[in-house]
């Protein structure tokens, strides 16, 4: 078994405002967009690592992997047909850290994201964070009935630990809504 190194508490607090590299390539099936990275995830530089998120088992038990994939192994996410970035780059300890301005600004930069890759689906991980950045305040879990960057988008819940309304058997529900439409979009 392979043993990933954990940051230190230092190196936690010192990532505030870092960035983690967009996890893209060409003919995604699905784009994941989080809000932005935790204090956690930019000091390790891997996509929803901190303790406690539940990004990686629910991609799991929603059939996208074949296995629990450690943060470490986001880079097989690509081949599976699967990206992710997030609405905006900085991290912060939460996401309510944000000003509004920010998630505008951040929907616009992700809208060219997926403008440009032309995912099957934009898949934005928090419906309060796509209500602000797109304009969409009535927006609702699901699939909606717009795009972004030409992109049909599906909205899941925020699998972030912090989310209580969702727990795990939920957010595998969700998740795996979208992965049978992406399947069959493919069709």
């Amino acid at each position: 078994m392979t043993v990933f190194a954990k940051p230190t508490a230092e190196e936690v607090a010192a990532a505030g405002n870092r960035t983690i590299p967009d996890l893209v390539g060409p003919g995604l099936r699905i784009l994941f967009s989080g809000i932005n990275p935790s204090l956690y995830s930019a000091a390790t530089g891997h996509h929803f690592a901190r303790p406690g998120n539940r990004f990686w088992p629910t991609l799991h038990g929603a059939g996208f992997t074949e296995r629990l994939l450690h943060p470490a192994e986001q880079h097989l996410l690509p081949a599976l047909g699967l990206g992710i970035t997030n609405v905006v780059a900085r991290a912060t300890a939460r996401a309510d850290e944000l000003a509004p301005e920010e998630l505008v600004t951040g929907g616009a930069i992700l809208a060219g994201l997926a403008r440009r890759h032309q995912p099957r689906f934009l898949a934005v991980l928090g419906v309060t964070a796509y209500r602000a950045a797109f304009a969409r305040p009535k927006a609702r879990i699901g699939r909606q009935p717009d795009t972004v960057g030409d992109v049909p988008v599906w909205v899941l819940p925020n699998p972030s630990g912090l989310n209580a309304h969702f727990q795990l058997p939920d957010l595998v529900r969700e998740f795996t809504a979208l992965r049978e439409a992406a399947d069959h979009h493919a069709a």
